[in-house]
């Protein structure tokens, strides 16, 4: 059996999709909005939402069609604005790169990437004159594909997934992480970011109890967060005036997804794709623990 779990933040679209705003409800658990499970090509996959914020900033959706399973989670912060585009554009991109390709690639995921980030980037050189802050909104991009028996992962920031398959001889169940987490809280991001920055003495600074990139983000890579890729940017003196000066050389973090690509195996149960609210309150292998330890109901099976 092949079980998927997904668990992004706000709303889905697409051909076959789940989300805010459909038949799903919230419920006594705490959570935001939820919606049990729904078939999609490999499996069945459930969706749920827990708000910490006072206004919702992320966004998640969910995309079925008879051949591929798309996943996205979009965390975002500073505001909504980029992970509402995120969600409204990345997957069309997606498509049309993948369909010019003739089917799914790291390349055409980080074609997809790159066009939305620069499609962005359009609307806030457009906008930012009207409204500066949106130069600093931003959001962490976690991307699931499932096409042609393998799973393609994509993610910027610290979001995650983690894939539950089978122990050994069939017994109990092994987490595995699928993705990179872009976060200076890691030791070895930190060291990339001075490596990349050697005329920087202050590119991650210890600011409020954690590492930040120049003491303000704590993830390196991201959509949005122009003034942090953009010099100009933060010189401007309007943008001065209503966000915060930030005197920069060059761009500080990136857009560059890292990707992997996983080939689905028949003891593959299900995987786990969620924002670090998650991940801040659990291990990959308790998260992994609670889904098999409490199964639901499976309709399709995975040969």
């Amino acid at each position: 059996m092949l079980r998927w779990l997904a668990r992004p933040a706000e709303r889905c679209l697409g051909r076959s999709a789940c989300g805010c705003g459909s038949d799903g409800g919230g419920g006594g658990d705490g959570l935001m909005w939820h919606a049990e499970l729904k078939p999609h090509a490999s499996g069945e996959f459930s969706i749920a939402v827990a708000q910490a914020n006072e206004k919702l900033e992320d966004q998640g959706q969910v995309v079925t069609s008879l051949a591929a399973t798309f996943v996205g989670v979009y965390d975002g912060h500073g505001g909504p604005e980029t992970s509402r585009f995120l969600s409204s554009r990345l997957f069309p991109h997606l498509h049309k790169f993948s369909s010019e390709q003739g089917g799914m690639s790291t390349d055409a995921i980080k074609k997809a990437f790159r066009a939305t980030e620069e499609e962005f980037l359009h609307i806030v050189k457009e906008s930012w004159i009207k409204r500066p802050k949106i130069a600093s909104v931003g959001s962490c991009c976690l991307v699931g594909v499932i096409a042609d028996n393998a799973l393609y992962v994509a993610n910027l920031g610290d979001s995650r997934a983690v894939l539950g398959h089978r122990g050994p001889n069939g017994r109990g169940v092994v987490a595995e992480r699928l993705s990179n987490d872009h976060n200076v809280s890691d030791e070895a991001v930190r060291k990339e970011l001075i490596e990349q920055h050697p005329d920087d003495p202050r590119i991650v600074v210890f600011a409020k109890g954690v590492w930040r990139v120049k003491g303000i983000i704590q993830v390196s890579r991201s959509i949005g967060d122009v003034y942090l890729k953009k010099p100009d940017f933060g010189r401007d003196p309007l943008f001065k005036q209503h966000v915060c000066p930030v005197p920069l050389k060059r761009s500080v973090i990136s857009a560059e997804p890292s990707i992997k690509v996983r080939q689905i195996q028949q003891q593959d149960l299900f995987v786990i794709f969620a924002s670090d609210g998650l991940w801040e309150l659990l291990t990959d292998k308790a998260a992994v623990d609670i889904v098999f330890k409490n199964p639901r109901a499976v309709s399709q099976s995975f040969n």
